[in-house]
């Protein structure tokens, strides 16, 4: 799921100037005088209004590199509750990355006690879904319940199937889904969410809560 893209990130530093000398007659003394063009003053205004913007919405040196690229990306800034928080991550760096035969990789971020599902059993799991950058395009944690399907019933995408499988109830995951195993025709963007593009790789933190009737120690 880990992929390079191009930085979103936008300059915001000052705009150009141009500056033009004169000489006096008679003079050694020279006097710069700038000038300035009126596509240069309306992106200078620009950049104000910008910046006052930023302010505004709380922008400033000390927020994440994942909420200026979504203010880059016209988005705006993300403060949305996540299954692995900045200590997780932290952890995360060190868990060695599992890859299958289909191409879908993982690392366990908590490896649950319960029981694994069957194929076709009815599962209650809690998601948050990514692009590769982090910014978020969908998450159970936005309604307030797990979401219930049944697992390897192709109700849901191929690597979120094959990921959940293998688990064991109180268990969470990271999932690194490749594009095969994600949206084949993408996903359009809701407002303030980024879109998917088709054949994408995606990027979902999974926690399965339980299953419904199979008994779990977990918790």
């Amino acid at each position: 799921m880990a992929s390079s893209s191009p930085s979103l990130l936008l300059p915001l530093g000052s705009a150009s100037r141009n500056v033009q000398t004169f000489k006096y007659p008679n003079t050694s003394r020279c006097i710069a005088t700038r000038v300035i063009a009126s596509e240069t003053r309306n992106k200078s205004n620009l950049s104000s209004r910008r910046d006052a913007m930023l302010v505004l919405l709380g922008v400033s040196s000390g927020l994440s590199m994942n909420s200026l690229a979504a203010y880059a990306a016209g988005l705006p800034p993300e403060d949305k509750p996540r299954i692995c928080e900045a200590e997780c991550e932290k952890e995360l760096e060190n868990v060695p990355m599992v890859t299958t035969e289909s191409g879908l990789q993982y690392k366990d971020i908590k490896v649950g006690t319960g029981p694994s599902p069957p194929v076709g059993y009815q599962v209650a799991a809690n998601y948050v879904a990514m692009v590769p950058s982090g910014q978020i395009f969908d998450s159970s944690l936005d309604k307030g319940l797990p979401y219930l399907f049944r697992v390897g019933s192709g109700q849901v995408i191929k690597g979120l199937d094959e990921g959940i499988l293998s688990m064991k109830a109180g268990g969470k995951r990271r999932l690194y889904i490749p594009g095969p195993l994600a949206f084949p025709k993408g996903l359009t963007s809701a407002p303030g969410r980024p879109r998917v593009a088709p054949n994408s790789p995606v990027v979902f933190d999974v926690s399965l809560e339980y299953i419904p009737g199979l008994d779990s120690d977990e918790e």
